[in-house]
């Protein structure tokens, strides 16, 4: 049987472990046992993280959505209720940015909202958030 040398395939691995280390610090950049493990724990990172992503941007837009609705005199919950009445299906994504982009449009959003949910909290009438 043919002796089968591995020199190649081996440089190759490593090339491909030290592109993904590229910009780590210390011995975790050039050093092959080490840059695997840093390199295995950066990929764990990075798929935590994109769940992680979508998870923190939701929260960005209701945050963003409830400042502009008690600027009317409207609580989050109170104003997603008047919407969801309405049949009105905007993501809160679109929410936010018409809240920051058009607040004239939101503002009529906001009344309709506010007529669906009933009963409308009068300006003033919202806790402040301390």
């Amino acid at each position: 049987m043919a002796r089968v040398k591995r020199g190649v395939t081996a440089h190759a691995k490593h090339k491909k472990v030290f592109k993904a280390a590229k910009g780590f610090y210390g011995r975790r950049k050039n050093t092959i046992r080490v840059a695997k493990q840093a390199v295995e724990k950066s990929m764990q990172y990075a798929y935590r993280d994109r769940k992680r992503r979508k998870r923190q941007f939701r929260a960005l837009w209701i945050q963003r959505i409830n400042a502009a609705v008690r600027e009317h005199g409207l609580t989050y919950g109170r104003f997603i209720n008047g919407l969801t009445v309405l049949g009105i299906t905007v993501d809160r994504k679109m929410l936010s940015d018409i809240a920051i982009k058009d607040p004239a449009g939101f503002k009529t959003l906001v009344d309709k909202a506010a007529k669906a949910a009933g009963s409308p909290v009068k300006k003033g009438d919202v806790q402040k958030a301390a």
